[in-house]
């Protein structure tokens, strides 16, 4: 982890606003302040440490739980009154037990689900929710209907018409065959009880260890 310049600016009481984002997905999880001395052992620590306003003490996040955030990485922002911290979760970041704090609307109305951080995110939980309703007209419930084989066959094939979209067509035409074959991915690994996550964090491991 690269270290920070000590200019960011601490708010009259000592303290910066510190958001973290899941370093692998995107998600933003929570927010926490830190001071001077919580940001320093988050740097030297290589896990997040906040500053609890209402207990007036450091709070080394995860430290009961075993839910600590593993730092990727630490910005801060154009005024550097804000701090940005990638971090890899080891488990769900909110005390409720929710993947991320932000799970409910401004009016206090539960949501649930973690804040998609792509469009793919968005497009994942459409798969999911037309799985579990399996409305008539849906062809994605259509393809669960017919089962993982038939849907491992439309990957292969959405493979091979990207493979020749990429030789012999426009782009364009490439462009429609990558959808298709990321939307039939979403698929089969809804099918087999996958997410995005999984293969997003298999890509980091590669990157971490060199093997890309």
């Amino acid at each position: 982890m690269s270290a920070m310049s000590t200019s960011v600016k601490f708010d009259p009481a000592g303290l910066i606003p510190a958001i973290v984002q899941d370093a692998t997905t995107g998600r933003v999880l929570m927010l926490g302040y830190m001071n001077a001395e919580s940001l320093e052992l988050t740097r030297q620590s290589g896990e997040v440490w906040f500053y609890s306003r209402s207990r007036r003490e450091l709070w080394h996040k995860g430290a009961t739980s075993g839910n600590v955030l593993q730092v990727h990485e630490l910005r801060a922002d154009c005024d550097s009154d804000a701090i940005l911290v990638r971090a890899v979760p080891a488990g769900p970041t909110c005390h409720t037990g929710a993947e991320s704090c932000f799970w409910q609307d401004v009016e206090g109305h539960e949501i649930g689900d973690a804040p998609p951080a792509t469009f793919l995110d968005d497009l994942a939980a459409i798969i999911q929710q037309r799985r579990i309703d399996a409305p008539a007209t849906s062809y994605t419930a259509h393809l669960f209907a017919q089962g993982r084989h038939k849907i491992a066959q439309k990957v292969g094939e959405e493979g091979v018409e990207v493979a020749m979209a990429g030789v012999a067509q426009d782009d364009n035409r490439l462009v429609d065959e990558s959808a298709d074959l990321l939307y039939h991915l979403l698929v089969l690994l809804n099918e087999r009880g996958l997410s995005l996550r999984n293969v997003l964090k298999r890509l980091a491991d590669r990157h971490s260890s060199h093997s890309l």
